[in-house]
């Protein structure tokens, strides 16, 4: 005769019980690590997200802080492209320049640090690295009142004071309030503090590299250290040149206000060094326009997506 086994009867509650705790189980690093990453996420909605959104609506609107926002169409967009005779004939040929030095010559600047580095005992390599980095991590209105004190237009200015010593200008020169010099001062500026942490990606990722690469690649006919970064160097480190190729287009771009902290009034001096950031700001702050001006952080926000996919293509890995 078969005897068959009763199960025991499962309640409900029992059973959702049980899937609860397969559902912990099963998902529980996963959900560990959505605990840890939320408030960074939150942070990055919040001030990130929220603003772009805000800052993309605000684009179609006429908007100057007091009134209600009225919805206009691409009209801001238009008069940007077709009217704005500042942004076309000064403000953009401005920051190409600003853009192309302070860019391209700071990244390859950048690398050419970190590789020079990495041939340098430790100690000495930490104390140097520590010395080109410290500027990026000053406030930039610190670093514009240093600046300044070097560039001041008087003779107690530190450059005008050595010039005149030795006889090289006859009287002060007004070095931030001159538009002939006030663009390269930016730029020597902006490259001098530009050695951040994309500058240390950079170090770490030479200093990573295997060094039997180096010993095969002689072995099997490399003749010099030109050969030796072109062939390996480079092409092993390419998440962190991508990375400091980005870092580099976000300083760029940012790192407009630094014409109107030297020469304290914006717009500059006959526009000399009136960039994408401090045409922002002008019509941002000083003329109430905050529709028109969120037109232009979108064109600029959408100039610094296509740069950084351009790098992106350049140095991502390919499989």
């Amino acid at each position: 005769m078969e005897v068959r086994q009763i199960e025991p009867k499962v309640s409900k509650f029992d059973s959702f019980k049980l899937k609860i705790k397969k559902f912990f189980d099963n998902r529980g690093e996963g959900m560990l690590g959505t605990l840890f990453v939320s408030p960074y996420m939150i942070a990055f909605f919040v001030f990130i997200v929220i603003p772009v959104l805000m800052g993309i609506i605000l684009s179609f609107t006429a908007f100057n802080l007091i009134e209600t926002p009225k919805y206009t169409g691409f009209n801001n967009f238009i008069h940007l492209l077709t009217a704005d005779e500042k942004f076309m004939q000064k403000v953009i040929p401005n920051t190409i320049v600003f853009a192309f030095f302070t860019g391209p010559i700071g990244y390859g600047l950048a690398f050419l640090l970190a590789w020079l580095l990495a041939q340098v005992p430790r100690r000495s390599r930490t104390i140097l690295a520590l010395a080109i980095y410290s500027p990026s991590m000053t406030a930039g209105v610190a670093m514009g009142v240093m600046w300044k004190i070097i560039f001041s237009g008087d003779r107690s200015g530190y450059l005008n004071a050595i010039l005149l010593r030795f006889n090289i200008i006859s009287s002060p020169v007004q070095w931030l309030t001159n538009p002939q010099y006030l663009m390269p001062i930016m730029i020597i500026v902006t490259i001098w503090g530009s050695m951040g942490i994309g500058f240390l990606a950079m170090l770490a990722g030479v200093l990573n590299i295997n060094p039997e690469l180096y010993e095969a690649a002689y072995v099997d006919g490399m003749k010099n250290k030109f050969q030796e970064i072109i062939y390996i160097t480079i092409p092993s480190m390419k998440p962190q040149m991508l990375f400091g190729a980005v870092m580099s287009i976000v300083g760029t771009f940012n790192a407009g206000a630094i014409g109107v902290t030297l020469s304290g009034t914006n717009p500059t001096p006959q526009d000399a060094g009136q960039l994408i950031v401090t045409h922002i700001d002008d019509y941002g702050f000083n003329m109430w326009e905050m529709g028109y001006a969120a037109a232009i952080s979108v064109v600029l926000l959408i100039m610094v997506f296509a740069m950084g996919r351009l790098a992106r293509r350049l140095f991502a890995e390919r499989d």
